[in-house]
Parts: C-alpha cells; structure tokens; sequence
C-alpha cells in the first residue's frame, strides 16, 4: 500500500468530516472502510482521526449547536501549503473570501478556510508535525478531490494563482468542461464546470472519492449501514463512480478503477 510523507504544496492533503453524530459516522465508516480511530485526547476538542491500517486517511469533528456550519453533515477537503498566511492574503486578493483565519492547532500544523470566487469552500493546511494523510488512491483511501462550480473561468483561475496549481485543460467541450491539478498519472484534483447540472439552491463545493475495489457492493453495503445510494454507479472513461450519502447524511463518492 503507498504512503506519502508529505503532499505538494497546492495539492489536497487532508480530509474531514463534520459530524452530528461523531459515534455513528465512527461506527459507519469503520463497517464501511475498516478504519479505525486514533482519539488524541480532549485537548483536542473531541477531534478524532481515522486510519486505515495505522495510517492517517482523514478526520472527524462533533457539530456543536450554534457553531455556524451548514445543517447537513459535510466532508471538507484542504490544501496544503507552505505558508498559511500568505496563501489567505492570495484568496481574499483574488476574488476569495476568508471563512477561518489562519489558525495554530498545537504543534500540528496551521489551519484556514477560504471560498473561491464561485462560491465553495476549501480548506488550507499548513503541515506542522500533522502531515496530511499517508494514503491515498488505494482501497478505503481518499481517491480524487473535484470541484463542481458554476464560476469555471474564475475558479481555475483562483487556484492557479493562490494555490501554484499547474492547470491541465482535461476537456474543453459543451458536454464538459474540465481542467486538472498536474497531468496523466500526476493528476491530484479537478475542476468541472457544473453550471449545466447542478440543481438550483445547491452551492458550489468540493466534493471527495474514496476508492474502492466495487462499487455496487460499496453501494449496498452502504444502505444496510443506514446510508443511501445519491446516483447509482455507472462505468466511465475514469472509473466506476457513485455517489452516496453516509448514515447521518454526509455526501461523498466512489470510484472503482477500471484496471
């Protein structure tokens, strides 16, 4: 199984989810994936890790009343960069808002959170003795991290000069419109213009793949953990991909490799 020490700066480093019910995604997600959970300790706000096979792959924190986070249950996906500060001051100059100020988190690392001129949040880490998740693209792993906007032109745009992506045009047609961080097998992240399809009241967001060896078992066995299928898996040039909903409403993706 590949671990990474470290991500690009620019690339997607870590996710986590935001939870009502920190116990049921717990248990969710470790019937689902086989992760398990590292519990730092309440100096850490009651935020809890999940690992897979003793490594990092993402995170959960309890909602609290009050707290100003949408109502449904959300996964959010940062990332990483050298200089937290600097990347901050990029967004809010380059059509941005400033969601979270760069925030210490102990001796782990840095923490903020932007929107980009469409409207979608993202996350920013700056890694301290925290590195991000040592997996990915694996089984049970984060997979692909993918924008969905209505504002294409702009947001690519956006993270090329805030984030130091190296932009890729994947497709460039009336069916889609698509570009990537880095190409061929180096691809770490898209942007697709979701202008066409996104249902109207449902914001810009990004939105993570987990990778898994099938995704119609994945499906079903999502449904007998209380969660729901969103769009049944269909087979395309990228993989077999899906979309669900975990047992307290958190929406994620599936993609089971063709190869």
């Amino acid at each position: 199984m590949p671990k990474r020490e470290t991500a690009p700066v620019g690339a997607p480093c870590w996710v986590d989810l935001m939870t009502k019910d920190q116990n049921r995604a717990i248990e969710f997600y470790g019937e689902l994936f086989g992760w398990t959970v590292d519990d730092p300790g309440p100096s850490y706000g009651g935020y809890k890790n999940f690992q897979l096979d003793g490594v990092p792959v993402g995170g959960s924190m309890q909602k609290q009343d009050g707290d100003g986070t949408p109502e449904l249950d959300f996964w959010t996906i940062y990332l990483a960069t050298d200089d937290a500060q600097k990347t901050v001051d990029a967004a809010a100059a380059n059509g941005g808002q400033v969601l979270l100020p760069p925030t210490p988190v102990m001796e782990l690392g840095t923490m903020a959170m932007v929107s980009d001129p469409g409207g979608a949040a993202i996350g920013i880490w700056q890694p301290g003795l925290h590195k991000g998740f040592g997996i990915y693209a694996e089984p049970s792993a984060p997979a692909w991290f993918e924008l969905h906007t209505r504002d294409y032109d702009a947001s690519v745009q956006f993270y090329r000069d805030v984030f130091g992506w190296d932009t890729h045009t994947a497709s460039d047609s009336p069916e889609l419109r698509y570009t990537t961080l880095g190409e061929g097998e180096g691809q770490l992240a898209g942007i697709m213009d979701a202008s066409a399809f996104l249902p109207e009241g449902v914001p810009a967001g990004w939105y993570i793949y987990f990778a898994t060896e099938d995704a119609d078992g994945a499906l079903e066995k999502i449904g007998k953990l209380g969660g729901s299928t969103v769009q049944a898996a269909e087979d395309t040039p990228y993989g077999r991909l899906a979309s669900a909903t975990d047992a307290t409403g958190a929406q994620f993706k599936l993609i089971q490799n063709n190869t």
